[in-house]
């Protein structure tokens, strides 16, 4: 993993955080939408009884405009939703402010403040209590009293009869009971649609948080590598060096098993300088940077080479299944996250390990294979966080860790399991467009 890529990612994770409350506004949009709806429903229900079941004297004509006006404003909001325009708190505040003119032109035309639905009031303040900020809020008590206070003076009176006394019988009681209903109702409803929103919300900030900690981590890391790399180069030079005099020596060239010895520790000094550079390259470069052209079997062959050459594995099987060959980028991150499952694989089964390449559609698919025990299952349930491994030493748990980073970074996924016969399997499935040579 390279630190630019973790520090991308890192600033990735921010803006994703940051746009989270917009996409919460957004669904507390569509509530409240899907709530007008009703409403409209419900107001012109409650129009059409009135007027024709009760016989109340109404002016049809000009509340129905007044509905006809929601529904347009309503519209216009669906259509705006659709095309996913961003939703702002100012917004939200414009539409209470309209529901609330609408309510206060109807009851205008239907009593005033002597219409038992005037207490819908309260239903629209205890929305803009949960869904904005407090000063939204108070504004729009204010304007629901100033309301109140206008319907008080200049509302027009509708004849019904005085009929309190009836109880539950009586129009007046059996209108407030509805109003009651009505606002419990959607109350519940709709604050319940809140809450489950706001836990999505929270949910996901956590999820970005846990994420940005970990690519913090990675960074860390990468600093950390790649500072002991350029303090390693000096001294492995040395070592080169001092073993290749120590090769030349007539006194050591006389003993076959020393000279052998030499040669393997200069193979060695050489794969750690290999793996210092390749530390330091990594660090410095982002992807498609300074990166090579290859196809996605020559990668391969070269990366199986190195592999097979420096570790002993018993007995190795390969299966290409990629079909028509495609260039991509060598990149040495790609290379190291492979190597890092291959590793995994060796040190559960010594005798056997097995790699699958194929293709599937734009999709690469790496399946590494093993014998051995499998994962035990505190591990598999937190397979891909840090440090969870069951090999009991200090660092350890951190290749897996990698690797599902790498691979979301890409673009990718990454599948683990334990096999029925015995053995895991990890498939590591990335986007082809992920992997090709960027164009400078």
């Amino acid at each position: 993993m390279t630190n630019t890529k973790a520090l991308a990612a890192v600033n990735q994770l921010l803006r994703q955080t940051e746009s989270s409350d917009t996409d919460t506004l957004g669904k507390h949009m569509r509530q409240l939408v899907q709530l007008r709806w009703m409403a409209v429903l419900g107001q012109l229900l409650t129009i059409l009884v009135t007027h024709y079941g009760f016989g109340v004297e109404l002016p049809l004509q000009l509340m129905l405009s007044v509905l006809g006006g929601l529904v347009v404003f309503n519209a216009f909001n669906e259509l705006s939703l659709r095309l996913r325009r961003r939703v702002g708190t100012a917004e939200l505040f414009m539409g209470l402010l309209v529901d609330m003119g609408t309510l206060t032109f109807q009851l205008l035309l239907s009593g005033g403040a002597t219409n038992p639905f005037v207490f819908l009031y309260l239903l629209q303040i205890g929305l803009a209590a949960v869904l904005l900020t407090q000063v939204y809020a108070w504004v729009l008590m204010g304007v629901a009293t100033v309301c109140f206070l206008w319907l008080a003076e200049a509302g027009r009176p509708i004849d019904l009869p005085q009929d309190y006394h009836l109880g539950i019988r009586s129009y007046y009681i059996e209108g407030m009971l509805i109003c009651l209903a009505l606002s419990a109702a959607l109350l519940v409803i709709f604050i319940n649609r809140i809450n489950r929103t706001h836990r999505e919300h929270d949910a996901r900030l956590a999820e970005l948080r846990q994420r940005a900690a970990e690519e913090e981590h990675i960074l860390r890391m990468g600093l950390l590598a790649s500072g002991a790399a350029h303090e390693l180069g000096t001294p492995l030079a040395t070592i080169a060096v001092i073993l290749g005099d120590w090769r030349h020596m007539p006194t050591l060239n006389k003993d076959p098993d020393l000279l052998e010895e030499i040669s393997e520790m200069q193979t060695q000094v050489q794969r750690c300088k290999t793996i210092v550079s390749g530390i330091l390259m990594s660090a410095g470069e982002t992807r498609g940077e300074s990166s090579g052209e290859t196809s996605v079997c020559a990668f391969f062959e070269e990366l199986l080479g190195e592999w097979q050459a420096s570790r002993k594995v018993v007995e190795f099987s390969f299966q290409n299944e990629f079909g028509d060959d495609i260039d991509i980028a060598s990149d040495t991150v790609l290379k190291q996250t492979i190597c890092n499952l291959l590793d995994n694989a060796l040190e559960a089964s010594p005798q056997w390990v097995g790699l699958t390449v194929a293709r599937q559609d734009d999709t690469l698919v790496i399946r590494v294979v093993d014998r051995g025990p499998g994962f035990a299952k505190e591990v598999f349930n937190r397979l891909g966080e840090p440090y969870q491994s069951t090999k009991g030493r200090p660092g350890s748990g951190l290749g897996l860790f990698l690797v599902f980073n790498v691979a979301r970074i890409l673009g990718g996924q990454v599948r683990a399991r334990n096999r029925q016969r015995g053995g895991a399997e990890i498939s590591l499935r990335l986007p082809l467009d992920a992997l090709r040579l960027k164009e400078t």
